[in-house]
């Protein structure tokens, strides 16, 4: 299973306008790396977006001091959605993304003094070895600053990016069939119920939820994987309410989080996992999406609840674009990562305000 499943790739945001919300990103957690960039129509979801092809604009950035990136994503020609009603802990869906930072105290003061809005203060991670407390963006996107052990590159930013996330799902234990069996997180650091002193800040953090963190047991191998380095999935059942499924009547694009996207190798091989464990290919490229500076293979399953999440075989990406140098991952080892060299060349492609 690691030899297919390398890491997390990226989280996709939906929002109001890319620009705005990608400097935002850039400003406060340092996801200033442009993979790719494009204007396009989106035609291989229609699914999830109404039957009809979508015009759009999105946006892939890294932080290169480690951590997976974010797709940032806008509709062109419709007015995207958001919930209505407010999204509470245990609700279906994605609440929340897990940002590393260096040192979680002194990027606390930092955001508080920058007007960054936080929630709540500083808590303990339940049987953890750091400090974690939350942040909303100005769409009221949730993310969870929490330590973390590994960085690929360190500069003087204050975080890294994404390491995992926080779910809602209806049913742990089933839930598991996609996020142990399927991804591979194998390793559980706690299973604890009850009313959280950590969550009180956020919505629905006063009312009793089941909580279990996932990790892997192993070191995962692949291309990106000293860039993406170990993620964590935390998943949130409510015990005392009928939770909302976040994306109900709405289209995967609108705002909030859209899905999680990991990084992986072998598709056919993938295809027949997630087919033997109940939960088959709901879109699928086939062969290669391009995205004009970027190329791969992508499909989606979504899980019991319906949170979908994005698989990507990366077949070519930009290292330094003004010099016309492109990546073909395709005639590399899939398991071996990539020197540390060429990931830091990437730093060409960095957007500064």
């Amino acid at each position: 299973m690691h030899n297919i499943i390398t890491g997390i790739q990226q989280i996709g945001i939906g929002v109001t306008d890319v620009h705005k919300s990608w400097k935002w990103y850039r400003q406060n957690f340092g996801m200033d790396i442009r993979v790719f960039e494009e204007a396009a129509e989106a035609g291989l979801m229609l699914k999830y977006t109404g039957g009809k092809p979508r015009e759009r604009h999105a946006v892939l950035a890294l932080n290169l001091q480690g951590g997976s990136g974010f797709e940032i994503w806008q509709y062109t020609k419709r007015t995207p959605k958001a919930a209505d009603f407010e999204i509470q802990l245990g609700d279906l869906g994605i609440v929340s993304a897990r940002i590393k930072a260096k040192d979680v105290e002194a990027t606390y003061r930092a955001f508080k003094k920058k007007g960054i809005r936080v929630l709540g203060k500083l808590e303990n991670v339940p049987k953890g070895a750091y400090k974690h407390f939350f942040v909303s963006d100005p769409e009221n996107n949730i993310f969870e600053i929490t330590g973390h052990p590994v960085w690929f590159r360190l500069n003087r930013g204050l975080t890294g990016g994404p390491t995992g996330a926080m779910i809602g799902v209806s049913d742990i234990d089933k839930a598991l069939s996609v996020y142990r069996d399927i991804l591979g997180y194998d390793k559980v650091l706690y299973d604890i119920s009850g009313i959280h002193e950590d969550l009180k800040a956020l919505p629905g953090g006063d009312r009793k939820l089941r909580r279990i963190m996932l990790a892997d047991s192993k070191i995962r191998n692949g291309v990106f994987s000293r860039l993406f380095g170990p993620s964590q999935i935390e998943l949130i059942q409510s015990l005392d309410r009928k939770p909302k499924k976040i994306y109900e009547n709405r289209y995967w694009g609108d705002l909030g989080f859209i899905h999680l996207c990991f990084d992986i190798n072998n598709m056919s091989k993938l295809r027949e996992t997630c087919e033997s464990n109940g939960f088959p290919f709901t879109v699928d490229s086939s062969s290669s999406f391009d995205m004009g500076e970027a190329a791969g293979h992508f499909a989606y399953i979504a899980d019991a609840d319906g949170t979908l999440i994005e698989f990507v075989e990366t077949h070519r990406i930009p290292i330094i674009k003004k010099l016309g140098w492109y990546l073909n991952l395709k005639k590399r080892n899939p398991n071996k990562p990539l020197p540390n060299w060429i990931i830091r060349a990437m730093s060409s492609s960095r957007v500064k305000d």
